[in-house]
């Protein structure tokens, strides 16, 4: 049997509903996905960091980091979203949303947006923030193979994963 196309088996993008209207964030691009991804490693650095009471000085993202942060999340659902004047709050729910789906889980964006970006509704707790920033995809070994997402998910539901005994 051939290898199916993968425009037939991947998502066609994320449907973001805001105020009455549907936006579909398209999928990032390679080079915009690892650039995110690599966002993510660091914001889970930064969670590590924030909970052992290091500092964070010169690791938050500053206005025009963000607001690009958004746009390439987004894609053109960011200048449809400018357009309709889109409330600031919703903009920034989207582009992290966006950024969730694309760089850790469709499943993490999904929580994320429901519990409208509280971190206490959509993570629980610190340990399980921490879980979910460290879900990030990366490759299982040098010949560029990735893990799955049950076997990363089964990997981190012990809880124990990174913990010393």
């Amino acid at each position: 049997m051939p290898f199916r196309d993968l425009g037939e088996l991947l998502d066609a993008g994320l449907k973001l509903p805001i105020r009455g209207k549907v936006y579909t964030v398209p999928p990032v691009d390679a080079e915009t996905g690892l650039r995110l991804q690599r966002l993510a490693e660091i914001a889970a650095q930064v969670a590590d960091v924030a909970e052992n009471g290091g500092s964070l000085d010169g690791v938050v993202l500053d206005d025009a980091a963000e607001v690009d942060l958004y746009r390439d999340a987004l894609g053109a659902a960011y200048d449809e979203m400018l357009a309709d004047r889109v409330p600031w709050p919703a903009l920034k729910l989207a582009g992290v949303t966006a950024w969730l789906d694309a760089a850790v889980s469709r499943e993490a964006a999904e929580a994320y947006w429901n519990a409208a970006g509280s971190p206490e509704a959509s993570a629980g707790n610190r340990a399980t923030r921490r879980t979910a920033a460290r879900s990030t995809r990366q490759p299982a070994s040098a010949s560029g193979t990735t893990r799955t997402r049950k076997a990363t998910a089964a990997k981190t539901a012990t809880g124990t994963r990174g913990r010393k005994s």
